[in-house]
């Protein structure tokens, strides 16, 4: 007999599975349940709706660029700026490379995307968490004196998440003049740039 831990698992994997390659907009909790081997009603039983499988799906299955954040925000100061910044640059060019894929057919839907993100809303998240999250922590930094005062954080965090996201999007666009830069050399040249700006 599975257990109910193992049932929203597997509802999570073909979730998932079905984001990525059908899309988010065309992906139905019918056909979820059906790909995990279980009933809609038990689906229902785990997730009160697709978007908030959508949530958990970026939560538990993608890489975890909200905990990360959450952490650094509650404790600056640990590592050095730029190991952090560095850090952030990667997971969330990780994480945008990953979602991607998934969110990008609700865009083709504007009465789905509306729903979408009325649904976000209602579930206490969305795609400005990260960036406020961010910008908190360079905050958080800027009163530790690691980041210059009058440094605008919300700039910041909207340059070092949006240049990850942009390297996300052309990702899908191979055939560049260069090839695209390891993950692990973007980050940490990103970080370097930001901090040229609002470092001590």
């Amino acid at each position: 007999m599975l257990t109910p831990m193992s049932t929203r698992n597997r509802i999570l994997d073909a979730a998932e599975r079905l984001m990525r390659t059908i899309g988010l907009a065309r992906t139905t909790t019918k056909e979820i349940a059906r790909a995990a081997g279980c009933s809609e009603a038990a689906l229902y039983k785990h997730f009160s709706s697709k978007e908030e499988l959508f949530v958990r799906v970026l939560e538990e299955r993608l890489p975890r660029l909200g905990p990360l954040l959450e952490e650094m925000v509650a404790g600056p100061g640990e590592r050095s700026v730029e190991e952090n910044l560095t850090e952030i640059a990667r997971r969330a060019a990780l994480f945008y490379e990953s979602s991607f894929p998934i969110a990008a057919s609700l865009y083709a839907e504007p009465r789905l995307l509306k729903r979408h993100h009325a649904a976000l809303r209602e579930l206490g998240t969305g795609p400005r968490k990260p960036l406020l999250a961010l910008s908190a922590y360079l905050r958080a930094e800027r009163e530790a004196g690691r980041v210059r005062p009058g440094a605008d954080t919300d700039a910041a965090a909207a340059l070092l998440l949006g240049a990850c996201a942009q390297r996300a999007f052309l990702h899908d666009f191979p055939g560049g003049e260069r090839p695209e830069q390891p993950v692990e050399e973007f980050a940490a040249a990103l970080a370097r740039t930001v901090l040229a700006g609002i470092g001590v």
